[in-house]
């Protein structure tokens, strides 16, 4: 069966459409991991990602009367766009059907390709049982992503042009599996030429189809899938597939929606190019796989599949890289409701860069407080606990609590009904480390700090959102103070009269 998939790769039928794309060496992270790292850039394709290779592959072995009648697809979207190419080169028609769910970006690119676009259900499977329908009624040739020789073939091309590329040893290559179409030809390929070579399957934690199958022996069937990877979020994978993964995978890893990020900001920095979450999941499980057999040395390829990223994501994906590459922990910390507990916890932080601080005054003994502080490793999450402990702070690590990552920190705030004589100021400063330390130094200790909103958004401004409460008395030290910061280059404007500081922090005048 081997020699069968290697002759179908040899003879393909791809490069009437694909490009061969390039194999890039990844310098900076090849320097982190303390390995050779290689990157396949199929998000160099015309559109954007590997899956035009399979879908030309099948759809020019089709018959002449077979094209006139039109052909139907299922897809998340770079299926689709590979299937709307295809069609516009070989002059037939193409009904894709896709979940509901798929981002903007991949259904106006097969729309502006010619093709019909039926939106149903919210994952693959939804619109694949669709599709079917679809094929019945109008008998028409179903191309499927991924559960087909000749689409599997197609992808394959992709293992061909990455031993071609680089005639030295591989240890390893790296690929994200959805229905398993692109490791199915890239390992048949491979396990033919170069034997010795891993192939590793990479999957989401909440999309682990082919990893549940491999373990089980037999196909599992997902109830759910996430779709933060949606390119590869398939509940079923193909037969054929599975098949061919049981034959010619080495192994599998499972890699966290913040390890993806991680990873797709790896590869910006490398390459300049924004991947999506399904394109940079390789990127990632080469990174967790490296890590945890302790490689060093070794030549490591990883398949990046695909660019087409929704630009609204982009906002999510950079908040949670630098959790991803472990570079920040998120902490819930109880302080002393009183003035000074802001000064010692800073004294706890030291040099560390503190990315966000949420805190709103509530009344009581207790202050609670969400921070996000910058890590140089891992490790440090736990000595930097175990130092506020030491200094009577009560820290509990939130890093890993998915709820609190994603509503809790936006949520910090609300009135403060104890909160009176407050004042509301904003502050505008240039981002360096310890500047937020440096401005906490210079205000008064025996003030009450009542609210403390601060997030590093990678620029180079920092910005602060401020409530005190400052005793009539204090005015005149209040104004030196506001006098002492423009000197060390922070910008103020006071909001108290804000309208909405009134509606939603200020005190309830019910």
């Amino acid at each position: 069966m081997t020699l069968d998939y290697l002759i179908r790769i040899l003879n393909a039928k791809v490069y009437d459409v694909a490009v061969e794309t390039s194999l890039t060496n990844a310098r900076l992270l090849s320097e982190r991991l303390g390995n050779n790292v290689l990157i396949k850039r199929e998000d160099e394709q015309p559109v954007f990602s590997f899956k035009l290779r399979g879908a030309y592959n099948k759809m020019a072995h089709l018959s002449a009367a077979q094209l006139a009648k039109g052909v139907v697809a299922a897809s998340s979207g770079n299926h689709a766009q590979g299937v709307a190419l295809a069609a516009q080169k070989l002059g037939t028609e193409a009904t894709i059907v896709m979940p509901r769910t798929t981002p903007a970006i991949k259904v106006d690119a097969v729309k502006a390709r010619g093709a019909k676009v039926v939106l149903h259900g919210e994952s693959y499977s939804d619109s694949y049982e669709h599709a079917q329908k679809l094929v019945k009624k109008g008998n028409k040739a179903f191309i499927h992503p991924y559960d087909d020789p000749d689409v599997i073939a197609g992808q394959g091309t992709i293992g061909m042009e990455i031993l071609r590329q680089h005639q030295g040893d591989i240890d390893a290559i790296f690929v994200a599996v959805g229905g398993g179409g692109l490791i199915s030809g890239i390992a048949a390929y491979v396990k033919a030429v170069r034997p010795k070579t891993k192939v590793i399957a990479v999957q989401p934690t909440d999309s682990a189809a082919m990893v549940e199958s491999l373990r089980a022996g037999r196909r599992v069937t997902l109830p759910t899938v996430g779709l933060f990877a949606d390119a590869i979020a398939v509940k079923q994978v193909g037969s054929e597939t599975f098949r061919l993964c049981q034959q010619y995978v080495d192994d599998t890893v499972l890699v966290s929606t913040d390890e993806i990020c991680a990873a797709i900001k790896d590869v910006y920095t490398d390459c300049r190019s924004i991947l999506e979450p399904g394109g940079a999941a390789a990127i990632a499980g080469m990174k967790k796989y490296a890590e945890k057999h302790r490689y060093r040395g070794k030549t490591l390829v990883a398949v990046a599949c695909g660019s087409n990223m929704n630009f609204d994501r982009l906002r999510f994906v950079a908040e949670r890289a630098v959790i991803g590459e472990a570079r920040e922990a998120v902490l819930a910390v109880t302080l002393p409701e009183k003035a000074g507990s802001f000064r010692a916890f800073c004294e706890v932080l030291g040099p560390r860069s503190v990315t966000e601080f949420n805190y709103r005054y509530a009344g009581g003994t207790q202050a609670h407080v969400f921070v996000g502080v910058e890590l140089s490793h891992k490790r440090e999450t736990a000595s930097l606990i175990r130092d506020f402990k030491r200094a009577g702070i009560a820290a509990v690590d939130l890093t890993d609590n998915e709820m609190a990552k994603l509503h809790v920190r936006h949520l910090v705030g609300g009135h403060a009904p104890g909160a009176v004589g407050e004042r509301l100021f904003r502050f505008d400063f240039p981002e360096r480390p310890g500047a937020l330390a440096q401005f906490l130094r210079v205000m008064n200790g025996d003030w009450n700090i009542t609210l403390f909103h601060y997030r590093n958004h990678g620029s180079d401004i920092g910005r602060v959102l401020a409530g005190i409460q400052v005793p009539e008395r204090d005015a005149p030290e209040l104004e030196r103070f506001l006098n002492r910061i423009v000197e060390l280059g922070y910008a103020w404007i006071e909001e108290t009269q804000n309208v909405a500081y009134r509606l939603f922090l200020g005190l309830n005048q019910g």
